[in-house]
């Protein structure tokens, strides 16, 4: 008899399971088990820095106050998510061990953690210029609609993109006090990243969210991903060798962004959207990705 393990992406497990018990669940709602969103992120502004920074020390400094606040902020977004989130999240297999939905977490609880995680946050960004502070508020309001997004329309997807892109306009204007071309074309080129990317992800619940009434870019294309994937990532990278130039980045970058966008191909390349572990796989090597286009830019201005 064969035992069918539902999928999940949870891991309870690892260092997680050595903290004390009250905060485990709050480590889990804040998706401690699972960085990789907050490598997403973060990696936008990473690419910023590497693009824009004036020299290295502010560079790494900028590069330690955005990781922190990406973790933060990324764990502050997962408690709005889940509080909206609770009820459906219960019928979901995926998500269903959640704190809020599982009850590990009450609501009120949970409300007064995302006090605490958005106090944080607001100590990081007055480190930044006021043209940050002024960023940093705007940015609330993609955070919010998410999950209501989800409810009514089809792209809930767009609305994360202005969400997780959010890091290259605001990492460029903390390197530079300003917002020119190259932190735009950023910005365009992380939202359609995320937009491919984050596809990839809604794949994994893609036929209980037809069972719930949730919205995706998944369930609205389906067998036809493919060709919308290579739409995004063929854009992104456009727009991202876009930002390059108008940045006077040397033939160093252009050549090094051949290895990025070769990892693009391959995730296309690789797709299953019937297998949901493999979706999450493809969706988690998009860090390397972002990685690979921080260096490439990284040795465009060597």
């Amino acid at each position: 008899m064969t035992i069918v393990i539902p999928h999940t992406d949870i891991r309870a497990l690892g260092w997680v399971a050595q903290l004390p018990p009250g905060l485990r669940p709050y480590a889990l709602l804040m998706r401690l088990d699972r960085p990789i969103g907050s490598w997403l992120l973060f990696l936008p502004a990473l690419w910023a820095f590497a693009l824009a920074a004036p020299d290295l020390r502010t560079g790494l400094w900028l590069a330690l106050l955005f990781g922190l606040g990406s973790v933060v902020m990324r764990g502050a977004g997962c408690v709005v998510n889940d509080l909206w989130d609770r009820d459906l999240d219960r019928q979901v297999t995926r998500t269903a061990g959640r704190p809020l939905a599982s009850g590990a977490v009450r609501p009120r609880q949970a409300l007064a953690f995302l006090g605490l995680l958005l106090a944080i946050g607001l100590g990081i960004l007055l480190q930044l210029n006021t043209l940050c502070w002024l960023l940093g508020v705007v940015s609330l309001v993609p955070v919010a609609l998410y999950p209501l997004a989800k409810r009514v329309t089809d792209f809930p997807q767009a609305v994360l993109g202005l969400t997780f892109s959010w890091g290259a306009p605001m990492g460029y204007a903390a390197a530079t006090g300003r917002l020119d071309a190259p932190g735009l074309l950023l910005y365009a080129a992380a939202f359609l990243w995320i937009l491919g990317y984050d596809t990839i992800y809604a794949h994994q619940d893609r036929e209980d969210d037809a069972l719930v009434g949730v919205r995706s870019t998944a369930r609205r294309f389906g067998e036809k991903t493919r060709p919308f994937l290579i739409a995004c990532y063929a854009g992104a990278v456009a727009l991202l060798l876009a930002a390059g130039l108008a940045a006077g980045l040397g033939l160093a970058f252009f050549a090094a962004m051949l290895a990025p966008a070769a990892l693009l191909a391959w995730q296309i390349g690789r797709l299953d959207i019937h297998d949901p572990a493999l979706c999450l796989k493809l969706f988690q090597r998009n860090r390397e990705v972002g990685l690979l286009v921080g260096l490439a830019f990284l040795l465009g201005r060597a």
